[in-house]
């Protein structure tokens, strides 16, 4: 067998051991030489209704890492609906690339052609990198498509009901931690003052809050600074800061044993997805430290809850409504991490396990 033949049946069986380890039910690789498109789809689980997941556009470093990416943010889309109480399944797309020099209508629409030729197993949605006008290119070619503009019907940017859910998380924690969730005068720490992240910062000022916000980019920073008197600081410290709760709203796999060991907070609570490099070494670990640790996939619901109510005439008010249930569900989780005694990461994953079994165990005997 030739190296380059040995090398490529390698790759195959490092992405299909990948697909098992996570239990996904099908992965698309999505590719057009025209537009430049190169795209994944990874659907996790369709037992409770149809994968949805928006489109993240990045300029991943590598194809490994946009699988990767794709894969866990699949699976976390799976536990946000089930937790949620959501009649869908989990489903995420990536599409590699810069989006500020890659993206065109052309490859966007492209992308829609695949997400059409999958009958309505996926239904896609704005993510990183993605806008709703982004949405309305897709919807030129599949109905498959939600968080379009409110002018289209749809629910329009979700930031700001991702933003909410992660406000009731991080209230509900502080009602664990302090016993009254009242978040005036607290000191919380921001990673990342993007669309949602300078959402919540606004909810965290409006009640008093003391933040402190790192990103790399500046044009959310001066914004956080100016119009909320956030303290800035660069990227590298945001883990060292001394502050009762930390909130991390960039990208994820950012609780890793470097950075917990820096912490020092009581709480970490925030809206980017798959924060714990490790659910289990480094879920146990925040446990040990002392640290509550807020589910990322249940407090960052709101998004999905925002265009979910697009299936039946978005109003964006039961949306909110709906999105703050969040709160006594993380109270509810933190009360079973206690009683099981078992870090809140796997507490929440069991809870949404349960319901797809529950569900898969009923349609079985229809």
């Amino acid at each position: 067998m030739s190296q380059a033949k040995a090398s490529s049946n390698e790759s195959q069986f490092e992405v299909f051991s990948k697909v098992a380890r996570y239990d996904h039910e099908q992965i698309l690789i999505c590719q057009d030489n025209h537009t430049g498109l190169k795209a994944i789809i990874a659907i996790h689980n369709t037992v409770l209704g149809p994968g949805l997941g928006g489109t993240r556009m990045w300029n991943y470093a590598n194809e490994t890492e946009a699988i990767n990416d794709a894969l866990r943010l699949s699976r976390g889309m799976t536990y946000k609906a089930s937790i949620s109480g959501l009649n869908l399944g989990g489903a995420k797309a990536v599409i590699i690339g810069d989006p500020a020099k890659a993206k065109s209508e052309h490859l966007m629409r492209k992308f829609g052609r695949f997400v059409e030729n999958l009958g309505g197993k996926y239904v896609t949605a704005e993510d990183v990198g993605t806008t709703t006008k982004d949405m309305e290119y897709i919807k030129m070619e599949t109905n498959h498509v939600v968080g379009l503009p409110e002018i289209m019907g749809g629910g329009g940017d979700p930031s700001p009901v991702t933003a909410y859910g992660v406000y009731m998380g991080i209230k509900a924690s502080a009602k664990k931690a302090w016993g009254n969730d009242n978040l005036g005068g607290k000191k919380i720490a921001v990673q990342g003052a993007g669309k949602v992240g300078l959402h919540l910062i606004e909810l965290l000022h409006k009640d008093g809050a003391h933040i402190t916000v790192s990103d790399i980019f500046e044009s959310g920073l001066k914004i956080a600074s100016d119009k909320y008197g956030a303290n800035v600081v660069k990227p590298e410290e945001i883990f060292s800061q001394d502050v009762d709760i930390f909130s991390p709203c960039a990208l994820g796999a950012i609780l890793n044993e470097a950075n917990i060991n820096q912490l020092k907070c009581q709480i970490v609570a925030g809206a980017a997805n798959n924060q714990l490099e490790d659910e289990n070494i480094h879920g146990d670990m925040v446990k040990k430290k002392g640290i509550l640790y807020a589910p990322d996939f249940l407090i960052n619901a709101g998004g999905l809850i925002n265009v979910y109510s697009e299936y039946n005439g978005y109003v964006r008010e039961i949306a909110f409504a709906q999105t703050e249930n969040i709160y006594n569900t993380v109270l509810n989780i933190y009360d079973k991490s206690d009683a099981d005694n078992i870090n809140t990461q796997i507490a929440a994953i069991q809870l949404a396990e349960k319901r797809i079994h529950d569900t898969m165990i009923l349609q079985s005997k229809i």
